[in-house]
C-alpha cells in the first residue's frame, strides 16, 4: 500500500509508504488520504491525526513529475483532475475540525508541503529540508505553497520561489512553513505521546529550542533585492549588491524558465492580497492548468529528470521576450472552470 491508514490509540495515523520514491504523491494516494480524513472527522474516536512518511529520506518529495511529464505530453487531461483533487484536499487540510500533526521529517518538497504545511501542528527535525523548488522544472510553486511564500517575512518568500530555494528548519519555522522543532531522536516519543495525549501537551513534552534560520540573517540584502516588482531588476539588483550570495542567486534564477519566473512573481504579488488559502488555490490552478499546456514544463521536467542533461531550452528563452500578454494566459480560467475555492 502506497498510504498507510491506520488506529494508533486516540490518533488517526496516515504513513506516506512509497520510501524509494522519496513518498512521491500518486493520485490514488491523494484519494486514500483524503477518504480518510473524511471518515475520521465525523469518528468519536479519532482525537487526532498524524501525518508521517515512510523510510529515513523525508516526508514527501513532491508529485511524481515524471508521470506528469508524461501526461502533459499527451495532453495533460490527468494531471488537470490531479491537481483538482490535490489542491482541495490543502484546503481541507487547512480547516481540518480536528488537531491534524504532521511530522516534516527529511525531505519535505512540493505536493508534500501541502499536505503538511497548511496543518494545525507541523513539527520540524535537524534533518528537515524544506522546499517548492517548482521553478526548476518550469512551473509555479502550487498547493498552497504561494501563499506561504508569500507571507513569508520581508522578501524571503519572492527569493525562496525564484531561486527554488530550500529551507533547513529553523527557515521553516521563521518563515511560517512549520511551529514546532522537536530532535529527531525524540519523534519515536512524540509519536507515543501523541496516541495518548492533546497534542499540545504532547508537543510541549518533546520539543526543543530550535536553531537559528540562516536566511533571516541575510534579509538584509535579500529585501532590497527582490523588493521590485520586475525580474529584470531583481537580477540587475542582485548583481549590483556585491553580495557573494546575492550574486549566486541572480545566477540560480537565470538559469530558470523566463516565463515562469515571470508567472511565479506574479502570482506572488497577487497572493499578498488574498484573503483565504482557497482564494490562492483557485489562482494556482488556473497558473498549473496553464502549465500543462506551456512548452516549458515538459522541457524542464524533461532536462531535470528524464534525460537528465540539466540543460532545459526555453521557449521564450529570454526574460525581454515575456510580456503581459504572455503572462495573462496562467491567470484566466481554465476551459474546464475554476476550483470555486476562494
Amino acid at each position: 500500500m502506497d498510504v498507510l491508514i491506520e488506529r494508533d490509540g486516540r490518533a488517526g495515523r496516515i504513513t506516506l509508504n512509497r520510501p524509494r520514491a522519496l513518498n512521491s504523491l500518486t493520485h490514488d494516494m491523494l484519494h486514500t488520504v483524503r477518504a480518510a480524513l473524511d471518515a475520521w472527522a465525523a469518528d468519536p474516536s479519532v482525537a487526532t491525526v498524524v501525518l508521517t512518511g515512510a523510510g529515513e529520506r523525508g516526508l514527501c518529495a513532491g508529485a511524481d513529475i515524471r508521470a506528469m511529464h508524461d501526461d502533459a505530453k499527451a495532453g495533460g487531461a490527468g494531471y488537470r483532475v490531479f491537481f483538482r483533487d490535490e489542491y482541495r484536499l490543502n484546503e481541507l487540510i487547512s480547516r481540518y475540525p480536528k488537531p491534524y500533526v504532521a511530522v516534516m521529517d527529511g525531505i519535505t518538497m512540493g505536493g508534500g508541503v501541502g499536505l503538511s504545511a497548511h496543518a494545525a501542528l507541523r513539527v520540524v527535525t535537524e534533518r528537515t529540508t524544506v522546499a517548492m523548488p517548482e521553478t526548476r522544472i518550469g512551473l509555479v510553486p502550487d498547493v498552497g505553497g504561494s501563499r506561504l511564500l508569500a507571507r513569508a517575512p520581508g522578501e524571503l518568500g519572492t527569493h525562496l520561489a525564484l531561486t527554488a530555494g530550500s529551507m533547513t528548519a529553523g527557515d521553516a519555522l521563521h518563515c511560517g512553513f512549520a511551529d514546532h522543532f522537536v530532535p529527531s531522536a525524540a519523534l519515536p516519543g512524540l509519536l507515543a505521546a501523541l496516541a495518548e495525549r492533546d497534542p499540545a501537551e504532547a508537543l510541549a513534552a518533546y520539543a526543543a529550542e530550535a536553531p537559528e534560520s540562516e536566511l533571516a540573517a541575510q534579509r538584509d540584502w535579500i529585501d532590497a533585492c527582490y523588493a521590485a516588482d520586475e525580474v529584470e531588476e531583481i537580477l540587475e539588483r542582485l548583481t549590483a549588491c556585491g553580495v557573494t550570495e546575492a550574486k549566486e542567486a541572480a545566477e540560480q534564477i537565470a538559469a530558470k524558465s523566463p516565463t515562469m519566473l515571470k508567472v511565479t512573481l506574479a502570482a506572488l504579488r497577487r497572493a499578498r492580497a488574498h484573503t483565504s488559502l482557497g482564494q490562492t488555490l483557485d489562482q494556482e490552478y488556473r497558473i498549473s492548468c496553464a502549465a500543462l499546456d506551456h512548452h516549458d514544463l515538459v522541457e524542464g521536467i524533461r532536462a531535470q529528470v528524464v534525460d537528465k542533461d540539466r540543460n532545459p531550452q526555453w521557449r521564450p528563452a529570454s526574460l525581454a521576450e515575456v510580456g503581459p500578454a504572455e503572462v495573462a494566459p496562467f491567470f484566466a480560467p481554465p476551459a474546464d472552470g475554476d476550483l470555486g475555492l476562494g
